[in-house]
């Protein structure tokens, strides 16, 4: 037999690689943090011998969840300015907090918050786009969690940076001093077209190409970006974005709600991909964005939760049923974004947008060994028909018991692992207590 770290025996297996696969009665072995083999558990059982054996017997197996879009140190302002369009909430309450209240500090502990969330609710790697990106980093990898950092663009001075230019120098000096470190990846951030100058996007997309690194963008999510877009620019956003260069196969498109036919099929011949934001879309009233049009073209959507802000919560679970039932009414078309898709958007589509679905995104051999546990032996989850079906349209973050990172335990049976020396109450009223002051003053 061979010695291996970790064999997990599950009562399901859904690898997302092969498309539309759910292995019965499966195990996956893990050894060095990475999966070395998928396989029915009575032939693990006679191959491995594993140094720790985690039996699943009524749960399903699926891989880490991937959160394509969110501003994680904003969970410290959750709740905060409610009920509100986009516009409004950002400049009269956001844009105010964040400029008496980003710093350092905040964002470690606002990001800190926010990975505890997520994996609670199966998310293994966030895309982050956020002030401080070196803070959130170390955050992140004190929760022992996967990140894409983004390297944030803006024209206007905040807390953290002077101008475009000073941003980008910040975030690749960020880039610099934690690029050995194996859960950190990064992407070039520039927020978005009302807020990013023609010649700071062509610097944006020089570095990603020099770089590699893909472009996470707000693009197209509400009707008065475009109007304004037109107004300023003569063209519409995505035009824009064209004209620099900036659409291509690097393209995360973020929310990506208002868009024509020109402009889908615009997306997917320059094979670009779209972080689908539902809740925040509804939350905000950006609008319903035409998914099942772009699946149809076969444009790469992963799911994205935004901040805790305008959601007000980091739960893919949510975020899959939402994009599905979306998807078929926005279509009229019951048949749109079926559940083994939406599973795949919140996993391994994700993961192709970040350029990491060699790493992470399916259960297959040689990935590493992010994964989650899905207990369905709850009242609310019988009978079972079809596992899939379960996670897109009836399971949540509270049936999460397991997740792993690279092979690693970070939640054991509901609970958190790892955070029981974070002080992570104090420092969350602490904050509280901050903006709440402020805030009514």
């Amino acid at each position: 037999m061979q010695a291996i770290d970790l064999l997990l025996s599950a009562r399901w297996v859904i690898p997302v690689e092969p498309r539309e696969t759910t292995l019965a009665d499966h195990s996956v072995a893990v050894n060095a943090g990475r999966i070395l083999e998928v396989l029915p558990t009575a032939d693990a059982e006679r191959r491995y011998d594993p140094a720790e054996r985690v039996r699943l017997d009524s749960h399903v197996l699926i891989p880490g969840l991937v959160n394509l879009h969110t501003h994680a140190a904003m969970t410290l302002m959750r709740g905060l300015a409610d009920d509100l369009p986009l516009m409004e909430w950002l400049k009269d309450h956001i844009w105010p907090a964040e400029a008496k209240h980003a710093s350092p500090e905040f964002v470690h502990d606002g990001t800190l918050l926010a990975c505890a969330e997520m994996l609670r609710a199966g998310v293994t790697c966030f895309n982050e786009m956020y002030f401080f990106p070196e803070a959130a980093g170390r955050a992140a990898i004190e929760a022992g969690m996967r990140a894409a950092l983004g390297i944030i663009a803006l024209e206007f001075p905040t807390p953290y940076a002077a101008d475009a230019g000073d941003y980008i120098a910040k975030g690749l000096a960020a880039r610099d001093a934690l690029k050995e470190e194996a859960l950190l990846s990064f992407c070039m951030a520039p927020h978005a077209p009302y807020t990013v100058s023609d010649r700071t996007f062509a610097r944006v997309v020089t570095i990603a190409e020099e770089l590699d690194l893909p472009i996470h963008v707000h693009l197209h999510e509400t009707r008065h970006e475009i109007e304004e877009s037109i107004a300023q620019f003569r063209a519409r956003p995505i035009e824009r974005l064209r004209a620099l260069g900036a659409v291509g196969p690097r393209l995360i498109a973020v929310h990506a709600v208002h868009m024509d036919e020109q402009e889908i099929d615009l997306l997917a011949r320059f094979g670009a991909s779209v972080a689908h934001c539902p809740s925040s879309n509804l939350k905000l009233a950006s609008g319903f964005a035409p998914v099942a049009a772009m699946l149809d073209r076969g444009i790469n959507v992963g799911i994205g939760t935004d901040g805790a802000a305008s959601n007000n919560r980091l739960d893919l679970f949510q975020e899959m049923r939402t994009a599905a039932l979306l998807a078929k009414a926005v279509a009229n078309d019951a048949e749109a974004m079926p559940a083994h898709q939406a599973l795949a958007a919140a996993t391994l589509a994700g993961a192709r947008a970040l350029g990491l679905d060699a790493a992470i995104g399916s259960i297959a051999p040689g990935k590493f060994a992010d994964l989650c546990a899905i207990a369905i032996e709850p009242p609310e989850l019988a009978p079972c028909y079809d596992p899939v079906s379960h996670l897109a349209y009836s399971a949540g973050r509270g049936q999460v018991s397991h997740v792993w990172v690279a092979g690693a335990i970070r939640v054991e049976q509901g609970k958190l692992v790892g955070f029981e020396n974070r002080s992570l109450n104090n420092r969350t009223l602490l904050w509280q207590n901050k903006l709440a002051t402020e805030t009514k003053t």
